[in-house]
């Protein structure tokens, strides 16, 4: 079987063709028509795309991939400042540069929608490669930037000639208690830290209380326009006091309301006087082969002590224990994450340099970027909550090293 490639600006998903589900609600559909739809990409947009559309021999569509023309490198996550630096600093162009993302969106995952029945075979990776050189000497670009990858996506492109790879570290909380199982509600959850760690989370939810707050959490239909408006406002207020514009319009997020009601929640903390001072939005999936709660945005129209842990993280944990969903992935940075019982995992982005002369350069810097990553996660491990009875059993003799405990989450 041969696979041929054409690129078009428009891509129809509602046409004959059916899709594979996605392993992310980020890939779904009705995702992509929200950020098309607000405007944010494609069209007169900075996030500028050319789909990769690929065809068999009998013209049969089989997988598209997207790829972003783009002068910038704003709401990707995985940073490339010093790249764009040097080769400024010798009279060379860094932009425009590929990208394949999900734009705004730091979520491991597949970048590529698969036809039903289809498989990404050994040939259709190599074809999409060359559709991404055919991009890079159309459009001169210096670099293609494949971020977030899902390990499968990393696999089978890692060993291609001319790719580098990078990682990064985020961090994770599983759903497990002492007696392997998922947990029942938040304090066997806290049955699995240390006393001191157990102690610390609990006086930092009690500040929230006892500065007369209260949380509530909505999802899907439940969520109002009212309810949007405001979280809006504080979405948007987490960018303006830095000087910045936010990512995302208050469009986007009304009509991935209407379209994906089931996969999100909405959490809400109320002052004394039930008005809204603070959000955080998540995406949820609750599929048996994902089963993973996505804390996506956050914003407060007032400071309070704690707050953010409170919605961004507790508030994640219990409902991830209510429904049962096994991952919660809180987004991208942030240590102090892992004193309150997530793990570091790692990210993996894949790289291609067609600058002759900063290609070798850059390659090395991946390769030391990735044994610091690596070091670092070990040592992030030691830094965990758990105690001794959830360590000896999930972690193993290697736990005061640093190992990687048996999670079937970093196995795939």
């Amino acid at each position: 079987m041969s696979y041929h490639y054409q690129f078009t600006t428009e891509f129809d998903w509602r046409s004959q063709t059916q899709w594979q589900t996605p392993d992310t609600p980020f890939m779904s559909f009705d995702f992509w028509q929200a950020l098309i739809d607000a405007k944010l990409i494609g069209g007169r947009s900075d996030w500028w795309v050319q789909y990769v559309q690929i065809v068999d021999d009998s013209a049969q569509l089989i997988a598209v991939m997207p790829v972003f023309i783009k002068k910038h490198h704003q709401g990707e996550y995985v940073f490339d400042f010093s790249w764009a630096e040097a080769f400024e600093r010798y009279g060379r162009n860094y932009y425009p540069r590929l990208v394949t993302s999900v734009p705004f969106t730091p979520v491991t995952g597949e970048r590529i929608w698969v036809a039903q029945g289809k498989s990404l075979t050994a040939s259709l990776y190599q074809t999409l490669l060359q559709a991404i050189d055919e991009l890079a000497s159309r459009y001169q670009a210096s670099t293609w930037h494949g971020l977030f990858f899902s390990p499968k996506n990393v696999q089978a492109l890692q060993n291609a000639p001319n790719l580098c790879e990078r990682l990064s570290c985020q961090f994770l909380w599983q759903n497990r208690n002492l007696q392997d199982k998922k947990c029942a509600n938040f304090d066997e959850f806290l049955a699995t830290l240390t006393a001191k760690k157990r102690k610390s989370i609990k006086v930092e939810r009690q500040k929230v209380l006892k500065q007369n707050l209260s949380c509530q959490v909505k999802i899907g239909d439940d969520i109002t326009e009212a309810d949007w408006a405001v979280f809006y406002q504080c979405y948007a207020m987490t960018y303006l006091v830095r000087g910045r514009q936010p990512y995302l319009n208050l469009a986007f997020f009304k009509q991935v309301g209407q379209t994906m009601a089931d996969k999100l929640m909405l959490a809400q903390a109320h002052n004394a006087h039930g008005d809204i001072v603070a959000c955080s939005l998540f995406f949820f999936d609750d599929d048996a082969a994902i089963s993973t709660l996505y804390g996506r945005y956050w914003g407060c129209l007032e400071e309070y002590d704690c707050l953010h842990f409170e919605l961004c993280y507790y508030q994640g944990i219990e409902f991830a224990i209510k429904h049962g969903l096994r991952y919660f992935d809180p987004g991208t940075q942030g240590e102090h994450k892992l004193i309150r019982g997530f793990y570091p995992v790692l990210t993996h982005s894949l790289h291609r340099v067609y600058d002759k002369v900063f290609a070798p350069a850059i390659a090395q810097f991946c390769q030391h970027e990735q044994h610091a990553v690596l070091a670092y996660q070990a040592d992030a491990m030691t830094a965990l909550p758990f105690n001794d009875t959830y360590k000896s059993q999930f972690f193993g003799d290697g736990a005061a090293q640093g190992t990687i405990p048996d999670n079937e989450f970093l196995k795939k």
